[in-house]
């Protein structure tokens, strides 16, 4: 069984390990063995197939490279990524979610282009030409890696054992498919994915096809190659995480194959287990790493995402500007309390009550910096003690404090009234309360319970110090723990966390530090925790189970009559669905057949077509099924990595139903295909390259109610093109802009006086991590 699952390709420099087998044996396949060995050396192909990876490369160019200058505006997320290099020029640090490397990539295309990093890439829409910025070369950085997805879609089919003619329709399908083709020609981080997700499917195509000579040169080359594929899949986006969950799991099949098989000894069998994890996990690990080496090099100067960051390593970056706070905490001290989970938010009050409940004023947890944060710490039985310079009274373990509001004075407080939305018995209202003239009661007290502390600062574990103590603070009365969760209070909070006082709550939601602390005394140079970001909801967004049926698009760029909107080529897209449904079917009928008793052999082709298809259907899984675990906002271009898996399956398909058909039938049904593929991408590709379109073409194209792409800003004839002046009446199409910019603030809205300033300064962050 272990010799019968893998595919071919490369089969001329194979031998047969064992006598007992024969090269058909092992391979599944009764194709001739001759003709194997007649091809060339250009990864063991023939002739006839380096010329078709030359002549669909030179296809690809044209089709992702076409008028790629154009649109010469911002489009969609080159306002992030155009930005991030921007900001690596200049060496000034920002925060990103997503690792470096397309990033880096785009940048030194840019330092290639002349590229002086002072057009900041602020919306949608700024004009390139004027500041002489040069996007196009930097743009090129996802068309080159998109045109280098066509002949690697080539290689993985027919290397995977499968026919020249179904790698050739499988090549043209990603040609022609407008999304991928769409995301290939701007600054975005989709295409290198793709394509470094392609090279890595191929890299382990290859080195299944040379398993059968284990620890020979190619066999390590392979294997290595797929190691450095998953490193920079994973260095590009975090999705490249369910890449190496995909490798990881075929990995895991390959060893426990060989566990099975007798003729592999023990100290045999962990020698592939040591190469394999020598390949697979310290390559990717060493890349990731050195690439971020990279950018935290570059990035010497303090800059937009110096709050995410520790002050420890914000004291690294040039011109930082940060206030040197001590690390002792005495009574007295002006402190800011960061929570340990949920992102590490901020115990925060404002000048706004509770709508139900106390109706005392709110407590809530805050992402970002701000006044409303600072607290000054008081003692139990005398508030009014000022911090003593010369004699602190420092606070210990188990020590009873009152946390006094700074901005509004009023204590932090707790009692038997439930919470404002966690409406349970075990968790009660935290508010702020007092007013001039009461000394407090109680309700104020608070007991330190230290619960973890740095190890290189004995003292920590003793009393509070600012970063290096973990504590919880305990209500007396009550008995309950200062908490808060992932749940967000409504309208009338800001949409900001609840905070509240709960008895048997989840543990780390009870953990807090200090962070800030103001007294002169010495400098504080521990971590922080970096901070994730908020969700808002974008128009454009879309879930999962949409995704399969290209339920919606995205609305790129909106400007002089044109637009650019992310859908993909419908027949790709629901072919691609449909082949995903036919293996399901057909692995479900054959297994049926088989329990009663029915040998489908498929000309001795069954294991052949099971192994490959099972291996890309597994892909496909892996890169869509996580994002229903997600409450994130999630686009239609998260679902590229999986298209590609389902695309490769149409291959298979085609090669499965058309088997035992002539080649030259096989070929009239694939370019009878490809005909239609190609039409309806010429169909759409106004969308694609911002090109003319009139309305009532536009209207026809919408096949879907649920495609949202704007017809109305288009002119009536294309004559109008050439004869206006091709400017769109901004207040009749406000469309992507406004939303763009309505959906930038991912932070929550905040009222009054006292809060109406707590929108976090770092847009450029926040607004990425809503959006992308």
């Amino acid at each position: 069984q272990y010799l019968t699952t893998v595919g071919t390709g490369d089969i001329r420099n194979r031998k047969t390990r064992y006598k007992d087998y024969t090269v058909s044996q092992i391979y599944g396949l009764d194709e001739n063995l001759k003709e194997k060995r007649s091809y060339r050396s250009l990864m063991g192909l023939s002739d006839i197939d380096s010329y078709n990876l030359i002549g669909l490369t030179i296809i690809a160019f044209f089709v992702r490279l076409y008028n790629i200058w154009h649109p010469s505006s911002v489009v969609f997320d080159e306002v992030h990524f155009g930005g991030f290099a921007s900001k690596y020029i200049k060496g000034s640090f920002f925060m990103d979610v997503h690792p470096p490397l397309a990033k880096l990539l785009i940048t030194f295309a840019g330092v290639l282009g002349g590229f002086d990093g002072n057009f900041e890439f602020k919306e949608i829409g700024v004009d390139y030409l004027e500041p002489k910025v040069p996007y196009v070369i930097m743009r090129l950085v996802s068309g080159i890696l998109g045109v280098l997805v066509i002949p690697i879609a080539y290689l993985t089919i027919k290397l995977a054992g499968f026919s020249t003619i179904a790698a050739f329709l499988v090549a043209n399908l990603v040609i022609f498919e407008n999304g991928l083709v769409t995301q290939s020609r701007l600054i975005l981080l989709d295409s290198p994915l793709v394509a470094f997700t392609a090279f890595t499917v191929l890299m382990w195509v290859k080195f299944q096809n040379q398993e059968k000579r284990p620890f020979e040169l190619w066999w390590w080359v392979w294997l290595a190659m797929t190691g450095v594929g998953l490193g920079l899949t994973v260095s590009v986006k975090w999705v490249g995480l369910f890449t190496i969950a995909f490798i990881g799991l075929s990995t895991i099949s390959g060893l426990w194959r060989l566990l099975g098989d007798l003729r592999v000894t023990p100290v045999l069998f962990f020698k592939h287990f040591l190469a394999r994890a020598l390949c697979l996990i310290v390559i990717p690990i060493t890349l990731y790493m050195f690439f971020f080496a990279i950018h935290f090099a570059i990035l010497q100067n303090s800059g937009a995402g110096d709050g995410f960051m520790s002050s420890e390593f914000q004291q690294t970056l040039s011109g930082h500007g940060m206030e040197d706070m001590p690390l002792d905490v005495a009574y007295g001290s002006k402190i800011s309390l960061r929570h340990v989970n949920t992102q590490g938010g901020y115990l925060h009050s404002h000048l706004h009550n509770y709508p139900t409940g106390s109706k005392q004023q709110q407590i809530t947890l805050y992402p970002h910096k701000d006044e409303n944060n600072l607290w000054i710490v008081q003692n139990q039985t005398d508030p009014e003690v000022p911090f003593n310079e010369t004699n602190p009274i420092w606070i210990y373990h188990n020590s009873v404090i009152r946390l006094n509001h700074a901005i509004t004075k009023k204590r932090l407080h707790s009692h038997d009234v439930r919470a404002p939305i966690t409406d349970a018995e075990y968790q009660n209202e935290v508010s702020a309360y007092g007013y001039d003239g009461f000394q407090g009661d109680a309700n104020d007290y608070w007991r330190v319970e230290i619960t973890d502390y740095d190890k290189s600062d004995s003292e920590s574990r003793e009393r509070l110090r600012t970063l290096h103590t973990k504590f919880r603070l305990y209500h007396i009365i009550t008995g309950c723990y200062l908490y808060s969760h992932k749940v967000k209070l409504p309208e009338w909070g800001f949409e900001q966390q609840e905070v509240t006082c709960v008895k048997g709550g989840s543990y780390p939601n009870s953990i807090w530090y200090i962070e800030s602390n103001s007294h002169p005394k010495q400098l504080n140079k521990v971590m922080w925790t970096t901070n994730s970001g908020l969700t808002d909801s974008h128009p454009y967004e879309s879930r999962p189970l949409s995704w399969i049926f290209l339920s919606r698009g995205i609305n790129f760029w909106v400007q002089d009559n044109r637009q650019i909107y992310l859908l993909g080529n419908p027949l790709v897209w629901w072919s691609s669905t449909l082949a995903l449904f036919i293996f399901i079917v057909a692995k479900s009928i054959i297994l049926l057949r088989e329990k009663r008793g029915y040998k489908d052999n498929l000309n001795g082709k069954r294991e052949h077509f099971e192994s490959w298809s099972g291996l890309f259907f597994v892909g496909w899984c892996l890169h869509y099924i996580p994002f229903f675990l997600m409450s994130r906002q999630l686009f239609l271009h998260h679902y590229f990595p999986s298209l590609y898996f389902s695309i490769l399956l149409i291959g298979i398909a085609f090669d499965f139903f058309t088997h035992k058909l002539s080649s030259k039938s096989q070929l009239i049904i694939a370019i009878i295909f490809l005909i239609a593929s190609v039409h309806i991408f010429t169909l759409f590709s106004p969308m694609i390259y911002g090109g003319p379109w009139t309305k009532t073409d536009c209207q026809k194209a919408k096949w879907l109610s649920t495609w949202d792409f704007e017809c109305h800003i288009h002119h009536d004839r294309y004559e109008d093109y050439l004869i206006s002046g091709n400017t769109v009446d901004v207040a009749e199409e406000p469309s992507i802009t406004e939303h763009y910019q309505d959906s930038s603030t991912g932070v929550s809205e905040t009222g009054g006086e006292d809060d109406h300033n707590e929108m976090h300064e770092e847009v450029e962050y926040v607004d990425y991590k809503t959006k992308a």
